[in-house]
């Protein structure tokens, strides 16, 4: 007698040979967004322990902060006279109309000073610093050097991150004391002899609304954003996707989110700002 043929398993489904796995859908694209958020706050949140840890680097901690300043200082001032100018004349413009023009020069130098000076800061140490920082950490993390660091005990986080990082805040703080001195200069020059205005009623209209808490928060935000920029350069920067060509993906995302997250942040501090500290003379 011949042996009966043998019984052939029925093929596996398209979706299975797809998955490798039998019956398991394929993992939600939604959560990717989630889980990133999640690595981005996780590595905030150990930079901001490595940061009292020791030893701290001295050395690689100048030599960052020497070149974000280097490649931010001066478009930072030359970017801020146009947008100081912008404001006084806008604003100029709508308290004539109102007939308040006393009120210009206090009106601009606070928009300046609370709005513009720290996004105008964040935004090119973002767009300057930020992605130089994304691609030289994205280059390491492909050469897998970050891994070889791993290897020998050492923190990439402390040994890279914590100092660029810190390197952006502080010249973020520096430079928004520059530019709030430089756009205010503007928008004076402007009012005064573009508008007509006169030196006294800018002066005196900048010292009846002026505050120091409105110089307070114009810094803590410049910290915030620069803290803010540093992070997101390096978590891309630490996470590319690819060779080269994700690293330059990663460093066009860097800048695009820390964008994103500067007007949001911005929207929130006004905010808390405007709720907590009441307007002079109020």
């Amino acid at each position: 007698m011949t042996a009966p043929p043998p019984v052939r398993p029925p093929a596996e489904p398209a979706t299975e040979k797809a998955t490798g796995t039998p019956g398991r859908k394929p993992p939600s694209r939604l959560l990717a967004p989630l889980r990133q958020t999640g690595q981005l706050f996780a590595l905030a949140l150990a930079v901001a322990r490595a940061i009292f840890r020791r030893p701290f680097q001295v050395r690689e901690f100048i030599e960052q902060f020497w070149f974000v300043a280097s490649v931010t200082i001066l478009p930072a001032a030359l970017v801020s006279i146009p947008f100081g100018a912008v404001i006084a004349l806008q604003v100029g413009s709508l308290t004539e109309q109102l007939g308040a023009q006393s009120f210009t020069g206090g009106a601009s130098v606070l928009a300046v000073i609370q709005q513009a000076s720290p996004l105008i800061v964040a935004l090119l140490i973002a767009g300057a610093a930020g992605s130089a920082i994304c691609a030289d950490l994205g280059s390491r993390k492909i050469r897998e050097e970050l891994d070889a660091m791993e290897v020998m005990g050492v923190s990439p986080v402390q040994r890279l991150v914590v100092p660029r990082v810190l390197a952006t805040m502080f010249v973020a703080v520096l430079l928004n004391g520059l530019v709030s001195v430089v756009g205010t200069l503007g928008g004076y020059f402007f009012n005064v002899i573009m508008q007509g205005g006169t030196p006294g009623a800018y002066l005196a209209s900048f010292s009846a609304l002026a505050q120091l808490p409105d110089l307070y928060v114009g810094e803590l935000k410049a910290l915030i954003f620069g803290f803010i920029a540093g992070i997101v350069a390096a978590y891309r920067g630490l996470n590319p996707r690819g060779g080269p060509k994700g690293v330059g993906d990663a460093v066009n995302q860097s800048v695009v989110i820390t964008f994103m997250l500067l007007f949001a942040v911005n929207m929130v501090l006004t905010a808390i700002y405007l709720q907590i500290v009441p307007p002079k003379g109020g």
